[in-house]
């Protein structure tokens, strides 16, 4: 007998407050403007410089598709899912670790195996002893502790792919469930989740990942503003179109279907993502509950999230240089969008350049792409920037914050660095994001960011000593202004902290005042 829930949304949005939708007028309105203002500028404005005018194309043809393709996403919604909630089959639940703190991995392996279910088993997967680390061996030590099960590999390779494969081949239950680290599941895990793979076409479900310590300080804080953009609407949209895909974590995998798809994928480092195209190209379906069922740990430091978002960013994009889901036989058109949609975010660290390069290259030159006054401008661009962060909010109960912005904006740098790696195929390592804030100056890696800044103010200084206060000179120092404005918030994340730096002053000298006592005495 069949089992379904009538509701659309199975459980709890991720959000607490209930979220009305898009009015699809002001859907409609935004198409229409987005459609328009990329009309005019293409076709109704005189060129004035051909490549400027060719490079101004491309990145205003990449906005299209990003609001397009956004509009395209969140209209779709959930359909009726097959859930038997009295269908508990052996299930294994695998906590993969390489050195994290064994305070954090007790924390998280004590849930585990606390979890409301009748018949699951936990392992924790150490990878310390391959990744070299000294005390690999205290995670054994803990696992015997509290009673779970250790599987240490000896043989290296495929970093947390590798990790999971290797327990695959050492383990039988028909599911299994991936927490990371730091990912404390909520007891109810299993009992949400289970019931959807009643129907055997399901390969995997997969739960938002939830930062609880989100609001620590500002990267933690937009990490998880950036999150929730993405675990929402978008993830709920996916879910509407059988195109949601594995997130890493806190997620349940039908056994079959991955060894199907040739197990997780060992050549990408973001193996969830190529793994789940595998998947998906396969036949099978895929399920997203939008319910926090999890709560795991955002980084906490500027480092941390550089290297996640480089992460991330270099996976995505190799999956369009070589693995393009356009290409892929057994994907429906509706899933080579969204796996496309997904991996070409990235791809935004080449337009962000482009928009930085236009205004600059006014400045030192005089040269504009097109002939256009403030105001003309104005009357085409504003109505669609302004129903665009409009929609963007509503689908996201007005949650996505500017800082959630800019640091979408200030990572263009190393997302240009990733798609070089990916062209030029350098190897990247697999980093595990570091689950403790580690202090430091980074601000090498914003040092692009500072000498934009500093060309903006010269080339201020050039354009209006040729030309005075033009209205050229107001268009592109505007646009300037703008770009250096969403700078701020990245590079004030990239520097050390005040507080911080006191406290460290303080440090340094009570041992000294400690040194020199124990010197006097």
């Amino acid at each position: 007998m069949k089992f379904f829930n009538p509701d659309n949304r199975p459980f709890l949005s991720i959000f607490k407050e209930i979220k009305d939708p898009v009015p699809k007028a002001i859907l409609a309105l935004n198409l229409v403007l987005t459609i328009a203002y990329f009309s005019i500028l293409a076709f109704f404005i005189n060129v004035e410089n051909i490549t400027l005018f060719t490079l101004l194309i491309i990145a205003e043809a990449f906005h299209l598709w990003q609001t397009l393709s956004y509009l395209y996403t969140i209209i779709h919604k959930s359909p009726n899912r097959i859930f038997n909630k009295s269908f508990t089959p052996e299930v294994d639940v695998f906590i993969t670790v390489v050195n994290e703190p064994l305070e954090i991995v007790k924390q998280t392996a004590l849930a585990a195996k606390n979890m409301s279910y009748p018949n699951h088993n936990v392992y924790i997967l150490n990878d310390g002893k391959v990744a070299g680390f000294e005390e690999w061996q205290k995670t054994e030590q803990l696992a015997n502790e509290i009673g779970i099960n250790c599987i240490t590999r000896s043989k290296p390779g495929g970093a947390k792919a590798g990790n999971i494969n290797n327990a695959l081949s050492q383990t039988k239950a028909p599911l299994f469930v991936v927490f990371d680290a730091d990912h404390i599941p909520k007891p109810n895990f299993l009992k949400k989740t289970i019931g959807y793979f009643y129907d055997r076409k399901v390969a995997f479900v997969q739960s938002p990942q939830f930062y609880k310590n989100h609001k620590e300080n500002l990267i933690t804080k937009t990490a998880w503003e950036q999150q929730e953009l993405f675990f929402d609407p978008i993830c709920q949209g996916k879910d509407g179109m059988d195109s949601t895909f594995m997130c890493g974590t806190n997620m349940v995998i039908r056994r079959t279907a991955i060894l199907e798809a040739g197990g997780m994928c060992e050549t990408n480092i973001a193996e969830d993502f190529l793994t789940s195209l595998f998947i998906h190209e396969k036949g099978w379906k895929s399920i997203y509950v939008p319910e926090i069922l999890a709560e795991g740990l955002a980084p906490e430091d500027f480092m941390s999230y550089y290297k996640q978002q480089f992460r991330w960013a270099r996976g995505s994009l190799e999956v369009i240089f070589k693995y393009n889901p356009l290409f892929r036989k057994g994907l429906n058109w509706k899933q080579k969008f969204q796996y496309l949609t997904s991996a070409t975010y990235y791809l935004s660290g080449v337009i962000v350049w482009i928009n930085i390069l236009l205004p600059l290259i006014f400045l030192y030159t005089g040269q504009v792409a097109q002939t256009i006054t403030t105001m003309q401008l104005a009357i085409v661009f504003v109505p669609y920037i302004f129903t665009t962060i409009y929609i963007l909010n509503q689908s996201n109960n007005f949650k996505y914050t500017f800082n959630a912005l800019t640091f979408s904006f200030g990572s263009f740098d190393l997302f240009t660095k990733a798609l070089i790696d990916v062209i030029s195929g350098k190897k990247t390592k697999f980093e595990v994001t570091s689950k403790t804030k580690q202090a430091g100056n980074y601000s090498h890696l914003v040092t692009t960011h500072f000498f934009i800044i500093f060309l903006s103010i010269l080339g201020f200084i050039v354009a209006y000593t040729r030309e005075g206060a033009s209205a050229n000179l107001v268009t592109n120092l505007s646009w300037s202004i703008v770009n250096i404005t969403l700078f701020i918030p990245f590079i004030k994340a990239a520097l050390p902290e005040k507080v911080k730096l006191e406290e460290q002053s303080t440090e340094i000298q009570i041992q000294s005042n400690t040194a020199e006592a124990t010197v006097n005495d």
